[in-house]
């Protein structure tokens, strides 16, 4: 895999190197997973991961922000962002390395 940053590309050929799959079948395999994490993010809904953790989508309502430049103040404007939250499994895991 690429050093620092993993790809789909990585991802595809991660699943082609352990699976056995056809480099494209394995990236379509790799695109349809992504997809359904997307849609279901769309929908408000959590994904879970076991073993990996938990991605979520939550609203902020307004707020006044400040621009560090001037100092003005600003709306910042209601928004939905997306959260993700590590399992203990993938913390331990990291902790350890």
């Amino acid at each position: 895999m690429a050093e620092g940053t993993v790809t789909r590309a990585d991802l595809g050929e991660a699943v082609y190197q352990e699976v056995g799959l056809s480099r494209n079948e394995s990236m379509d395999l790799v695109e349809m997973v992504l997809q359904e994490m997307s849609d279901t993010l769309v929908k408000g809904e959590m994904v879970k991961i076991s073993s990996f953790g938990t991605f979520s989508v939550r609203q902020k309502g307004q707020r006044i922000g400040r621009n560090p430049k001037t100092g003005e103040e600003v709306p910042i404007l209601p928004r939905r962002v997306l959260t993700f939250r590590a399992s203990h499994v993938l913390k331990n895991r990291i902790n350890k390395s």
